[in-house]
């Protein structure tokens, strides 16, 4: 009557599932930003030192060799900072504000990129910017979610035909006539899944050949070294965008029209396959997380039978109590108790065999890559037109599906 048993909703220390989940994940965030605090500061603080020490060397050299005092020197460099922050700079550069440099700078804002080579310098421009990358960002995340969704769907169709093509050419399927064989080809592929795995293996391969074209491009146009322009291809698709190293910002290149089209559509293609990429190990991450938390209740369940065998000396251990630590992969996980109204399928995973519990927890994302390479099913719908966003796969569908679940609940 008085424990909660091992597979409740209940995490260790009381907390719920999904709270346990969002606090272990801001813990392991939080870790691997000191730690990468750590290998950046080894790596960085001494460059950062010598280079001070170097300019402070020439800084005396100059107000030595022009009679110029310390005080004025320093005041004419932040005259030429102020400039720098307007557009103005030492070598020729193309304007910033014309309409190529603006829609460059629009490009940037709503992609979320933000070099912060180019920023408004007015109170206008700065006032617009609040308003139009409000709807600018929201409507470019919306792009990045259906772009996402039709890239799994056709990575799924790809990959079921390949499917079928293998089967066929191992004799599984049946050759009698057409029609039982387009028969027999439906039965043998009905329970069939596409890995997430393959699916994050090609958009690896598809973001670096991207990323090597793009470098290439760069490496040639801009006069950068190829890991530079590996770096810049990074930095830019991933949305990070430090302004270190800007693309198209020459005032003059060979065939430049082209060259500006083509350094805007390969940074798109770019952040549209980096953003699919991060969605999907993320998913990965999530399941990590699980696995985590899979492990602590393990510990707490044979921590409660030691205490109720502590207590208990001379009884049997209830089997209820083991029933309930029991891991099923045929049912995606943890037997929940009847008190838990609802199973997340993202949220069970076995203790066991951590890859293996990743494909069963996965199987919910696979089950939905291989619906929509056959073209359903589609949930039934009341909004018709204006619900069309509601089914799918990818970040979009994860969260319509958790506002109606939440709602549901309420």
């Amino acid at each position: 009557m008085g424990g909660k048993s091992c597979g409740s909703s209940v995490s260790p220390g009381g907390l719920s599932k999904d709270n346990a989940r969002f606090l272990l994940l801001a813990a392991l965030i939080v870790l691997y930003l000191l730690g990468g605090a750590a290998v950046f500061s080894a790596l960085e603080l001494a460059h950062e030192r010598q280079a001070k020490q170097r300019w402070e060397g020439r800084l005396a050299n100059f107000s030595r060799r022009h009679n110029l005092s310390r005080d004025e020197l320093r005041g004419f460099l932040r005259l030429y900072e102020e400039a720098t922050a307007a557009g103005v700079r030492v070598d020729s550069a193309r304007p910033r504000w014309d309409f190529t440099g603006a829609f460059y700078f629009v490009g940037t804002v709503v992609s979320t990129i933000g070099f912060g080579m180019t920023t408004p310098a007015t109170v206008g421009g700065k006032i617009f910017l609040i308003f139009y990358g409000l709807i600018g960002c929201a409507s470019t995340i919306l792009f990045f979610n259906l772009f996402l969704e039709r890239l799994i769907t056709v990575i799924a169709y790809v990959m079921k035909r390949c499917r079928q093509r293998q089967l066929q050419r191992s004799g599984t399927l049946a050759q009698e006539s057409l029609k039982e064989l387009r028969k027999a080809e439906e039965d043998s592929l009905a329970g069939w899944k596409p890995s997430v795995y393959y699916v994050m293996l090609i958009l690896c391969v598809a973001s670096l050949f991207i990323s090597c074209c793009a470098s290439t491009m760069y490496t040639f146009t801009e006069g950068w070294s190829f890991f530079d322009s590996l770096y810049f291809c990074f930095v830019a698709f991933s949305t990070i965008g430090f302004g270190d190293l800007v693309s198209s910002q020459n005032a003059q290149y060979g065939y430049q029209t082209v060259y500006r089209l083509a350094n805007f559509l390969v940074i798109l293609m770019g952040v549209c396959c980096i953003y699919s990429l991060f969605n999907v190990i993320s998913i990965l991450i999530k399941q990590s997380v699980n696995w985590i938390l899979r492990k602590m209740e393990g510990g707490c369940c044979q921590l409660y039978q030691r205490r109720l065998f502590r207590a208990r000396r001379n009884a049997v251990v209830p089997g209820s109590v083991q029933n309930r630590c029991n891991i099923s992969i045929d049912t995606d996980g943890v037997l929940d108790s009847d008190m838990d109204g609802r199973r997340l399928s993202g949220e069970m995973i076995s203790m066991n065999d951590f890859l293996a519990a990743n494909k069963v927890s996965l199987a919910i994302l696979q089950k939905q890559l291989s619906e929509t390479a056959n073209g359903g099913p589609h949930q039934p719908s009341t909004l018709s037109q204006d619900s069309e966003f509601s089914g799918g796969i990818g970040a979009l569908a994860i969260m319509n599906n958790r506002l109606a679940e939440t709602s549901g609940d309420r």
